[in-house]
């Protein structure tokens, strides 16, 4: 039941990292309401043009139902997962949406009550029962649920939908038709697994998930191998690759991504902590699992590198002062070293405002939410792997001369990694950056120049980015009253240049005449070509992927 474990969450803080204040702050609370699902495709209405050379559907997941009967979520993250569609073919697109078919939507709706606990709402026993028998539900061993509302994930061809927890959906990526629920544990010691894995060009996927047994916890990486035939084996042939002890078993630090260089994996241990303890016995105290969940800074930030083809952990120990994160950006190697590009906070404690009764919010008590928060900002890190005991101590041993991040041998072996800013002066004045995105297929775990992202001057992205960190320049799309996703990066075929390619958002808006658009935009000059409006509402959400025909 650790495997409900998805997004981080944290209890408020004394004293929160501010940037710049913000006022008068639009209400969003229409972008986290309960939506109709579209099961049939619908035509969108074109703006400008869509490059006929693009087909395939961008999938998109996220929440999309808040309340069942009189009972309601009370944490964004708990929300049933709405599959979204944009079919896009020949210069035309079509939308189309369903609800993910879990066994936690179906019972919920079956019930008209929220029966399946998330990650921020403990579900109250049945009203039916009698006191001694509601009393008695207080020590039962709470099912995981398995409403996969995060990511479009892919293993051996199949597409499937995934959160964090030890459950995901296999869904038909043309129609959204929930197809089977897959357990990890049916093929791999791990208790869940991230929603954002790696993959290699051969096939072969990497991803991390947590073990929990009676000696405590281990961090796992997972390697999943290529499909052997032309039938689904699912995940067959999944292993452990290396397991690493955490600083404390009893209590582990959350992640949400990981990092993957040519040979090596990243993993980056945090001081935001699962009390394990706490989120055991969380429905007897009657708390969600995310009371379960702290920042606790006192301690510093680790980093772990671990050689992907023999599964050994480097010796090395590499650290920073305390930060979060939860998305990496890229990681390659250069000259002894793995340089890793993260979004990174100041502090932990940021999700704790994504409750629902804070996004919510208007006026002055919305304003004092967002500026209440810290915000993520794009930074690099160098790790030197050559490190012994003839390294001299107190020397910066980063040899890259295009970038200032130090790592500095401490007395005690350790080494001392100093962040350089990915971005210029000012950038507060965009909120910093979140869902980092870049051209995947071909410069994951290679040096590389660009990337994209959400600026955040509200609670959720208000503007798209795309930086450049060689010369820490950037360029922005915005429009007043809109609220852009994730950026997804599609190249243009047989491309040469990096940036040679489109983004494609999903924009939405607060304001009922707004409206909802697909936003094409080119990659190089971060132009407009052409919208697709959508006669729906739809959510904000979190991630998706494209998948060309």
């Amino acid at each position: 039941f650790f495997a409900d474990l998805r997004t981080s969450l944290s209890r408020p803080a004394k004293e929160q990292i501010t940037f710049h204040s913000h006022r008068g702050l639009q209400c969003i609370s229409p972008l986290m309401q309960t939506v109709e699902e579209t099961p049939q495709p619908i035509p969108t209405k074109i703006k400008g043009h869509i490059p006929k050379w693009i087909n395939g559907n961008l999938l998109r997941n996220g929440p999309g139902k808040f309340e069942f009967g009189e009972e309601k979520f009370n944490h964004w993250f708990d929300g049933m997962a709405l599959l979204h569609q944009f079919q896009l073919e020949n210069g035309t697109v079509t939308y189309r949406s369903k609800f993910l078919q879990s066994s936690s939507y179906l019972t919920n709706s079956q019930n008209n009550r929220i029966v399946a606990s998330e990650f921020g709402t403990l579900a109250m026993p049945d009203p039916c029962k009698s006191v001694f028998g509601r009393f008695l539900s207080r020590f039962e061993i709470p099912q995981p649920s398995d409403n996969a509302n995060v990511n479009y994930v892919m293993y051996k061809g199949d597409y499937y939908v995934s959160n964090e927890n030890i459950f995901m959906h296999k869904v038909d990526p043309e129609t959204l038709e929930t197809k089977e629920k897959v357990d990890w544990s049916k093929f791999v010691a791990v208790n869940g697994a991230t929603a954002h894995p790696h993959y290699e060009s051969d096939g072969t996927v990497y991803n991390m998930g947590n073990s929990y047994g009676k000696h405590g916890s281990r961090y796992n990486i997972i390697q999943i191998p290529p499909q052997e035939s032309n039938c689904s084996d699912m995940l067959q042939g999944a292993k452990v690759l290396c397991s690493i002890a955490p600083m404390d078993k009893m209590k582990p630090s959350y992640y949400h991504s990981f990092g993957m260089s040519k040979n090596y994996i990243i993993f980056v241990e945090q001081p935001i902590k699962l009390n394990l303890l706490q989120i055991i016995t969380s429905q007897l105290r009657g708390k969600p699992i995310s009371e379960g969940i702290s920042w606790e800074p006192q301690y510093n930030t680790y980093f772990h590198v671990v050689n992907k083809h023999t599964g050994e952990a480097l010796p090395g120990q590499w650290y920073s002062k305390p930060f979060a994160t939860f998305h990496q950006i890229n990681a390659f190697e250069d000259n002894g070293c793995v340089v890793l590009d993260l979004c990174c906070q100041d502090s932990g404690t940021a999700l704790a405002t994504y409750k629902l009764q804070n996004l919510r919010r208007t006026g002055e008590g919305l304003d004092q939410v967002y500026n209440s928060i810290p915000r993520a900002f794009p930074r690099r890190f160098v790790l030197p792997l050559h490190v012994n005991s003839d390294t001299p101590v107190g020397k910066n041993l980063n040899p890259l001369s295009y970038t200032s991040a130090r790592a500095v041998k401490d007395a005690d072996g350790k080494v001392r990694c100093i962040h350089e800013n990915l971005h210029p002066e000012g950038f507060e004045n965009v909120g910093g950056l979140e869902f980092p995105q870049i051209n995947y297929t071909q410069y994951n775990g290679r040096k590389y120049r660009f990337f994209y992202g959400c600026g955040f001057r509200h609670l959720v992205g208000d503007s798209l980015l795309k930086v450049d960190v060689e010369t820490k320049t950037f360029k922005i799309w915005q429009e007043d009253g809109s609220y852009p996703s994730e950026p997804v990066f599609v190249p243009v075929p047989n491309a040469m240049a990096e940036d040679s390619g489109i983004i494609l958002s999903v924009v939405v808006s607060p304001t009922e005449n707004r409206g909802t658009f697909l936003l094409v935009l080119d990659a190089e000059t971060f132009r407009e070509l052409g919208r697709a409006e959508v006669p729906v509402q739809m959510p904000y959400g979190f991630h998706g992927v494209f998948a060309s025909h």
